[in-house]
């Protein structure tokens, strides 16, 4: 495995990531602060989560999540067969005690499906195509229940803000990408 993907903290830490061909992943610094500020009050260790990762790729949100919070369900979404053999790949490699569900959909067509359920949902959608964000974004303000939490990552040089009904808690920048943690009200 070439890739320098890796788990950063919990149970699976320093697991290596297997990556689906043509990915950009987050890196690992990004992730790391991404995590750090959500353990800064936000999300509490032993928190029982929903976890949406739409637009998983290799599923690093989400697997991060797993190894973190012990009780966290985590649904996978990617339109990809690449991405979604990965992901099954990737927890695979973790053996059997996790709960990660992986479905090979558009995540802006099951908003409806996975949004009711989340706390927290993880979007990073494709950075040539910023505008499935934030149609996801905009449809989960609909069905999101009050207190889930969102962290969506964009490219800096096309950024988009929250819509209306969502708090922004946190808007931090790492190289290209911006991330915005936010709160349904």
């Amino acid at each position: 495995m070439n890739s320098k993907l890796q788990i950063i903290s919990g149970r699976f830490r320093g697991r290596k990531l297997h990556l689906p061909p043509g990915a950009r992943p987050t890196q690992n610094r990004a992730r790391a602060a991404v995590f750090n500020m959500l353990a800064a009050g936000l999300v509490a260790p032993d928190a029982a989560l929903g976890v949406w990762d739409a637009f998983a790729g290799s599923g690093a949100f989400g697997i991060e999540c797993l190894s973190r919070y012990p009780n966290a369900a985590v649904v996978f979404t990617d339109i990809s067969p690449a991405s979604v053999a990965t992901i099954k790949k990737n927890l695979g490699a973790l053996g059997g005690n996790v709960s990660g569900v992986v479905h090979q959909m558009n995540a802006v067509d099951v908003v409806d499906t996975f949004g009711p359920n989340a706390d927290l949902v993880f979007i990073d959608a494709p950075y040539d195509s910023a505008g499935m964000g934030m149609a996801l974004v905009r449809q989960l303000t609909q069905v999101a229940r009050p207190g889930t939490l969102v962290v969506w990552e964009q490219d800096d040089a096309g950024s988009s803000n929250m819509p209306d009904g969502w708090c922004v808690l946190r808007d931090k920048k790492y190289g290209r990408a911006r991330f915005i943690i936010a709160r349904r009200g």
